[in-house]
Protein backbone atom coordinates (compact mmCIF):
# COMPACT_ATOMS: atom_id res chain seq x y z
CA UNK A 1 0.00 0.00 0.00
CA UNK A 2 0.92 3.47 -0.64
CA UNK A 3 2.18 5.87 2.45
CA UNK A 4 -0.47 8.04 1.08
CA UNK A 5 -3.31 6.02 0.97
CA UNK A 6 -5.32 5.36 4.35
CA UNK A 7 -6.66 2.35 6.07
CA UNK A 8 -9.03 1.71 8.84
CA UNK A 9 -11.38 -0.18 10.60
CA UNK A 10 -15.28 1.08 10.53
CA UNK A 11 -18.19 -0.81 12.09
CA UNK A 12 -21.31 -0.92 9.96
CA UNK A 13 -24.33 -2.88 9.92
CA UNK A 14 -23.20 -4.25 13.12
CA UNK A 15 -19.69 -5.62 11.60
CA UNK A 16 -16.55 -4.57 11.70
CA UNK A 17 -15.22 -3.31 7.66
CA UNK A 18 -11.66 -2.81 6.99
CA UNK A 19 -11.16 -0.55 4.27
CA UNK A 20 -8.40 1.18 2.12
CA UNK A 21 -8.75 4.70 0.61
CA UNK A 22 -6.96 7.21 -1.44
CA UNK A 23 -8.22 10.35 -0.50
CA UNK A 24 -10.06 12.55 2.44
CA UNK A 25 -13.32 12.93 -0.04
CA UNK A 26 -12.25 15.50 -1.50
CA UNK A 27 -12.77 14.70 -4.86
CA UNK A 28 -15.32 12.11 -6.39
CA UNK A 29 -16.02 9.03 -4.48
CA UNK A 30 -15.72 5.45 -6.75
CA UNK A 31 -16.21 2.45 -4.21
CA UNK A 32 -14.53 -0.68 -5.53
CA UNK A 33 -16.03 -4.21 -4.23
CA UNK A 34 -14.01 -7.34 -5.01
CA UNK A 35 -14.69 -10.81 -5.83
CA UNK A 36 -14.65 -13.77 -3.36
CA UNK A 37 -11.16 -14.95 -1.69
CA UNK A 38 -9.80 -11.54 -2.85
CA UNK A 39 -9.59 -8.16 -0.85
CA UNK A 40 -9.62 -4.72 -1.52
CA UNK A 41 -6.05 -4.22 -2.38
CA UNK A 42 -6.92 -6.17 -5.29
CA UNK A 43 -8.06 -3.49 -6.66
CA UNK A 44 -4.72 -1.69 -6.51
CA UNK A 45 -3.39 -1.03 -9.95
CA UNK A 46 -7.29 0.58 -10.95
CA UNK A 47 -6.93 3.08 -7.82
CA UNK A 48 -3.51 4.22 -8.65
CA UNK A 49 -5.12 4.75 -11.89
CA UNK A 50 -8.07 6.55 -10.59
CA UNK A 51 -6.79 8.34 -7.53
CA UNK A 52 -5.86 11.76 -9.12
CA UNK A 53 -9.15 12.64 -9.80
CA UNK A 54 -11.35 9.99 -7.79
CA UNK A 55 -11.61 9.56 -3.83
CA UNK A 56 -11.57 5.29 -4.30
CA UNK A 57 -12.68 3.57 -1.31
CA UNK A 58 -11.43 -0.11 -1.49
CA UNK A 59 -13.50 -1.93 1.39
CA UNK A 60 -12.96 -5.96 2.80
CA UNK A 61 -16.18 -7.51 2.39
CA UNK A 62 -17.23 -9.50 5.39
CA UNK A 63 -14.94 -12.90 6.34
CA UNK A 64 -12.28 -11.31 3.55
CA UNK A 65 -9.04 -9.28 4.45
CA UNK A 66 -8.52 -7.77 7.61
CA UNK A 67 -12.63 -7.30 7.94
CA UNK A 68 -15.01 -9.42 10.44
CA UNK A 69 -15.39 -12.84 10.20
CA UNK A 70 -18.12 -15.28 10.06
CA UNK A 71 -20.33 -17.13 12.14
CA UNK A 72 -21.96 -19.95 11.24
CA UNK A 73 -25.29 -19.93 9.69
CA UNK A 74 -24.65 -16.35 10.18
CA UNK A 75 -27.34 -14.25 7.85
CA UNK A 76 -24.55 -12.15 5.70
CA UNK A 77 -25.93 -9.40 3.66
CA UNK A 78 -22.76 -8.01 2.09
CA UNK A 79 -25.05 -5.28 0.45
CA UNK A 80 -26.23 -4.40 3.15
CA UNK A 81 -23.00 -3.69 4.58
CA UNK A 82 -21.96 -1.45 1.30
CA UNK A 83 -25.21 0.37 1.41
CA UNK A 84 -24.12 1.23 5.91
CA UNK A 85 -20.41 1.91 4.67
CA UNK A 86 -21.88 4.41 1.73
CA UNK A 87 -23.90 6.40 4.84
CA UNK A 88 -21.40 6.44 7.26
CA UNK A 89 -18.86 7.24 5.14
CA UNK A 90 -20.90 9.95 4.16
CA UNK A 91 -19.99 9.34 0.43
CA UNK A 92 -21.95 11.48 -2.15
CA UNK A 93 -23.86 8.99 -4.60
CA UNK A 94 -20.64 6.72 -5.62
CA UNK A 95 -20.16 4.83 -8.41
CA UNK A 96 -20.11 1.21 -7.71
CA UNK A 97 -17.76 -0.72 -9.22
CA UNK A 98 -17.32 -4.55 -8.74
CA UNK A 99 -16.03 -7.73 -9.21
CA UNK A 100 -17.71 -11.55 -9.95
CA UNK A 101 -19.44 -11.89 -6.30
CA UNK A 102 -18.58 -7.99 -5.76
CA UNK A 103 -20.52 -7.67 -9.17
CA UNK A 104 -23.15 -9.58 -7.49
CA UNK A 105 -23.37 -6.60 -4.64
CA UNK A 106 -22.81 -3.70 -6.53
CA UNK A 107 -26.22 -4.75 -8.95
CA UNK A 108 -28.00 -5.23 -5.90
CA UNK A 109 -27.32 -1.80 -4.13
CA UNK A 110 -28.75 -0.78 -7.45
CA UNK A 111 -31.87 -3.21 -6.93
CA UNK A 112 -31.80 -2.53 -2.94
CA UNK A 113 -30.03 0.61 -2.38
CA UNK A 114 -30.58 2.74 -5.98
CA UNK A 115 -30.60 6.17 -4.10
CA UNK A 116 -27.28 5.73 -2.52
CA UNK A 117 -25.18 5.43 -5.49
CA UNK A 118 -24.56 7.63 -9.18
CA UNK A 119 -24.06 4.73 -11.49
CA UNK A 120 -23.08 0.65 -11.40
CA UNK A 121 -19.87 -0.89 -13.29
CA UNK A 122 -20.09 -4.82 -13.23
CA UNK A 123 -16.95 -6.67 -14.08
CA UNK A 124 -17.91 -10.32 -15.18
CA UNK A 125 -21.05 -10.34 -12.73
CA UNK A 126 -23.21 -13.59 -11.61
CA UNK A 127 -25.45 -13.00 -14.13
CA UNK A 128 -26.31 -17.00 -14.57
CA UNK A 129 -29.53 -18.39 -16.27
CA UNK A 130 -29.86 -21.43 -14.57
CA UNK A 131 -27.67 -23.23 -12.35
CA UNK A 132 -27.45 -27.19 -12.00
CA UNK A 133 -29.50 -28.58 -9.08
CA UNK A 134 -27.91 -29.38 -6.11
CA UNK A 135 -29.34 -30.63 -3.17
CA UNK A 136 -29.20 -28.49 0.00
CA UNK A 137 -27.20 -31.32 1.87
CA UNK A 138 -24.63 -31.47 -0.22
CA UNK A 139 -23.69 -27.85 -0.08
CA UNK A 140 -20.68 -28.72 1.49
CA UNK A 141 -19.17 -30.50 -1.92
CA UNK A 142 -19.55 -27.09 -3.28
CA UNK A 143 -16.01 -26.92 -5.05
CA UNK A 144 -15.43 -23.35 -3.72
CA UNK A 145 -15.91 -24.22 -0.50
CA UNK A 146 -13.79 -27.71 -0.49
CA UNK A 147 -10.96 -25.22 -2.26
CA UNK A 148 -11.46 -22.41 0.63
CA UNK A 149 -10.71 -24.92 3.16
CA UNK A 150 -7.54 -25.94 2.11
CA UNK A 151 -6.44 -22.25 1.67
CA UNK A 152 -4.97 -22.32 5.73
CA UNK A 153 -2.63 -24.80 5.18
CA UNK A 154 -1.08 -23.18 2.37
CA UNK A 155 2.07 -21.41 3.11
CA UNK A 156 2.30 -17.41 1.59
CA UNK A 157 5.38 -17.67 -0.42
CA UNK A 158 4.10 -21.13 -1.72
CA UNK A 159 0.96 -18.79 -3.16
CA UNK A 160 3.43 -16.23 -4.22
CA UNK A 161 5.63 -18.73 -6.61
CA UNK A 162 2.15 -19.72 -7.94
CA UNK A 163 0.70 -16.65 -8.75
CA UNK A 164 3.89 -15.70 -10.53
CA UNK A 165 4.09 -18.48 -12.92
CA UNK A 166 0.67 -18.70 -13.95
CA UNK A 167 0.16 -15.39 -14.45
CA UNK A 168 3.54 -13.66 -15.49
CA UNK A 169 2.43 -10.56 -17.06
CA UNK A 170 0.40 -9.71 -13.33
CA UNK A 171 2.05 -6.86 -11.48
CA UNK A 172 3.66 -7.54 -7.96
CA UNK A 173 1.46 -5.21 -6.85
CA UNK A 174 -1.67 -7.31 -7.88
CA UNK A 175 0.00 -10.48 -7.18
CA UNK A 176 0.86 -10.46 -3.70
CA UNK A 177 -2.53 -8.61 -2.42
CA UNK A 178 -4.38 -11.61 -4.32
CA UNK A 179 -1.88 -14.14 -2.33
CA UNK A 180 -2.46 -12.46 1.28
CA UNK A 181 -6.37 -12.73 0.48
CA UNK A 182 -6.09 -16.03 0.27
CA UNK A 183 -4.30 -16.58 3.30
CA UNK A 184 -6.87 -13.93 5.17
CA UNK A 185 -10.02 -15.66 3.65
CA UNK A 186 -12.58 -17.01 6.35
CA UNK A 187 -13.74 -20.17 4.79
CA UNK A 188 -16.55 -20.29 6.67
CA UNK A 189 -18.45 -17.25 3.94
CA UNK A 190 -17.67 -19.90 1.27
CA UNK A 191 -20.16 -22.01 3.49
CA UNK A 192 -22.89 -19.41 4.83
CA UNK A 193 -22.69 -17.74 1.08
CA UNK A 194 -22.74 -20.45 -1.43
CA UNK A 195 -26.84 -20.96 -1.06
CA UNK A 196 -27.42 -17.20 -1.47
CA UNK A 197 -25.23 -16.78 -4.27
CA UNK A 198 -27.25 -19.73 -6.38
CA UNK A 199 -30.14 -18.40 -5.20
CA UNK A 200 -29.66 -14.16 -6.16
CA UNK A 201 -27.22 -15.20 -9.26
CA UNK A 202 -30.58 -15.93 -11.10
CA UNK A 203 -32.95 -13.16 -9.73
CA UNK A 204 -31.28 -10.23 -11.58
CA UNK A 205 -33.60 -11.90 -14.56
CA UNK A 206 -36.85 -10.50 -12.56
CA UNK A 207 -35.42 -7.22 -11.05
CA UNK A 208 -32.96 -5.81 -13.61
CA UNK A 209 -35.46 -3.83 -15.43
CA UNK A 210 -35.87 -1.81 -12.25
CA UNK A 211 -32.61 -0.47 -12.33
CA UNK A 212 -32.76 3.33 -13.68
CA UNK A 213 -28.91 3.88 -12.61
CA UNK A 214 -26.79 4.12 -15.90
CA UNK A 215 -24.88 0.85 -15.78
CA UNK A 216 -21.61 -0.63 -17.25
CA UNK A 217 -21.08 -4.54 -17.75
CA UNK A 218 -17.81 -6.22 -18.48
CA UNK A 219 -17.89 -9.42 -20.34
CA UNK A 220 -15.12 -11.76 -21.52
CA UNK A 221 -14.90 -15.23 -22.82
CA UNK A 222 -16.51 -18.11 -20.92
CA UNK A 223 -14.71 -20.99 -23.05
CA UNK A 224 -11.85 -19.10 -20.84
CA UNK A 225 -13.51 -19.06 -17.49
CA UNK A 226 -16.12 -16.19 -17.74
CA UNK A 227 -19.49 -16.26 -15.86
CA UNK A 228 -21.72 -14.22 -18.50
CA UNK A 229 -22.33 -15.96 -21.53
CA UNK A 230 -23.31 -14.49 -25.02
CA UNK A 231 -27.24 -15.37 -24.60
CA UNK A 232 -26.85 -14.23 -21.26
CA UNK A 233 -25.28 -11.00 -22.10
CA UNK A 234 -28.18 -10.28 -24.67
CA UNK A 235 -30.54 -11.13 -22.79
CA UNK A 236 -29.33 -8.37 -20.04
CA UNK A 237 -29.37 -5.86 -22.65
CA UNK A 238 -32.94 -7.14 -23.69
CA UNK A 239 -34.04 -5.99 -19.32
CA UNK A 240 -31.51 -2.92 -19.79
CA UNK A 241 -31.19 -1.64 -23.22
CA UNK A 242 -29.84 1.73 -22.05
CA UNK A 243 -26.93 -0.74 -20.28
CA UNK A 244 -23.17 0.41 -21.44
CA UNK A 245 -21.84 -3.53 -22.53
CA UNK A 246 -18.65 -4.01 -23.17
CA UNK A 247 -16.75 -7.37 -24.16
CA UNK A 248 -13.28 -8.32 -23.73
CA UNK A 249 -12.93 -11.84 -25.79
CA UNK A 250 -9.02 -13.31 -25.14
CA UNK A 251 -9.46 -13.40 -21.29
CA UNK A 252 -11.40 -15.59 -18.98
CA UNK A 253 -13.47 -14.58 -15.54
CA UNK A 254 -10.08 -12.37 -14.34
CA UNK A 255 -10.88 -9.74 -16.93
CA UNK A 256 -8.86 -6.40 -15.35
CA UNK A 257 -6.39 -8.48 -13.87
CA UNK A 258 -5.35 -10.23 -17.79
CA UNK A 259 -6.32 -7.16 -19.63
CA UNK A 260 -5.89 -3.97 -17.74
CA UNK A 261 -5.07 -1.60 -20.58
CA UNK A 262 -8.76 -2.64 -22.28
CA UNK A 263 -10.59 -2.91 -18.45
CA UNK A 264 -9.22 0.79 -17.70
CA UNK A 265 -10.60 2.03 -20.83
CA UNK A 266 -13.89 1.03 -20.53
CA UNK A 267 -14.12 2.01 -17.39
CA UNK A 268 -13.13 5.98 -18.52
CA UNK A 269 -15.65 5.97 -21.27
CA UNK A 270 -18.09 4.95 -18.91
CA UNK A 271 -17.11 7.56 -16.13
CA UNK A 272 -16.82 10.17 -18.77
CA UNK A 273 -19.99 9.32 -20.56
CA UNK A 274 -22.08 9.77 -16.76
CA UNK A 275 -19.87 13.17 -16.37
CA UNK A 276 -18.83 12.06 -13.51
Amino acid sequence: MFSHWTQTDIVVNGVKIHYTRTGHGDKRPILLIHGFSDNGLCWTPVARELEADYDVIMPDMRGHGLSERVKADEDVDMPADVAELIGALGLDRPVVCGHSMGAGVTYHIGVRFPELARALVLEDPPFRESWPEQPADQAGENPIVKWARTLPGRNLDDLLVEYRREHPTWPEELVRPMCEAKKQLDPMVAETMSSRIRRDSSSWLETLPQIKLPMLVFTANPELGAIVTPDSAAKARELKPDMDLVHIPDVGHLIRFDSFAAFMQGLRDFLKKIDY
